[in-house]
């Protein structure tokens, strides 16, 4: 069996995390291998480099035992512990501790006395109400499942803000030691906008040789978009996104004769601005803050000149 990638083996040990958790384990444990997990899908250094190195242990969360663990799942696609964890539980009981408040107890008594093994399960008998009917259960956790189900089937690989914070500043940092070439290490998607639960880990950087814009080089959750420095601009507000807002500049600029793509503005065949405010300019737009570009509205409030004015850290008192 050939070996496993960074992105192969954060799910397994995300797995082994919540496994672990589920049976009832050492809870530290499956915490600590959990953010393990979160911190291994940032590297940007690849795994194989970092086992050959014996660098294991500079991955914020990892320690001896981990690294061990991690070493062990890399080179041969399992480890001993993991299966015999799977032996107890269906792959699909997993999925239930997506639902925001459900926590492994509650999952593991939902499969044993209710024999719920997926999220459409757990749907069907909260709607059933055969979960507030349980002994231990009740008609308070339904409702919490009920309303937090959602969030269980879209939110699945994101993390809360703060989290996302520690995991891209490991990242910016493991970026630059291993490309010290690099210039302007910017942190974008989600969380340069704000989100509060942030799902695309992205970093932009500028290299002195590069077609333009690459494509994202991505480790489970991170991905690294390198640009030159004249389209280091509209690399960045790409990557920064919403999706949402960029469509609809995109359709400004076509409205007044341009065209917005990843390597910038153009008119034409003629480049007329690469960089973020320039770009914002050319299209009669004031610049907008990172944390409106949604596409709810923000470009049309630009044009009239009534985009809100965002709380900064000046205006704190007390």
């Amino acid at each position: 069996m050939s070996v496993l990638d960074a992105r192969s083996v954060t799910s397994l040990l995300r797995e082994y995390a919540q496994r672990t958790a589920l049976l009832g384990g050492n809870p530290y444990r499956a915490k600590a291998c959990a953010r393990a997990a979160d911190s291994l899908a940032t590297i940007a250094v690849p795994l194989d480099v970092l086992i050959a190195e014996d660098r294991l242990r500079e991955i914020p969360g990892v320690g001896e035992a981990i690294a061990d663990i991690i070493i062990k799942l890399h080179k041969t696609g399992t480890h001993p512990s993991l299966e015999k964890l799977r032996k107890e539980i269906p792959e699909g009981v997993l999925e239930m501790l997506a639902v925001p408040g459900l926590r492994p107890e509650k999952v593991l008594r939902l499969y044993k006395d209710l024999g719920i093994t997926s999220l459409a399960e757990l749907e069907a008998a909260a709607r059933d109400d055969r979960i507030k009917k349980a002994k231990g259960l009740g008609a308070a956790l339904q409702a919490k499942i009920l309303q937090n189900l959602a969030i269980g089937k879209s939110g699945d690989g994101r993390l809360h803000l703060h989290r996302a914070a520690l995991l891209l500043a490991h990242a910016k940092d493991s970026l630059r030691k291993a490309r010290p070439e690099l210039k302007r290490v910017t942190i974008a998607g989600d969380f340069r906008r704000g989100c509060e639960l942030v799902g695309d880990l992205t970093i932009v950087a500028e290299a002195p040789k590069v077609a333009k814009t690459s494509p994202a080089s991505a480790a489970d959750g991170l991905q690294i978009r390198l640009s030159d420095r004249k389209h280091f601009g509209a690399a960045l507000l790409f990557a920064t996104g919403s999706a949402a807002h960029v469509e609809q500049l995109q359709a400004l600029a076509t409205e007044k004769g341009m065209r917005l793509e990843a390597d910038g503005l153009h008119k034409g065949r003629t480049p007329i601005a690469g960089d973020e405010a320039e770009i914002y300019s050319a299209l009669g737009l004031p610049f907008i803050d990172p944390e409106l570009r949604e596409g709810l509205g923000e470009v049309e409030l630009a044009q009239k000149g009534k985009l809100p004015k965002l709380v900064t850290d000046k205006d704190l008192r007390g």
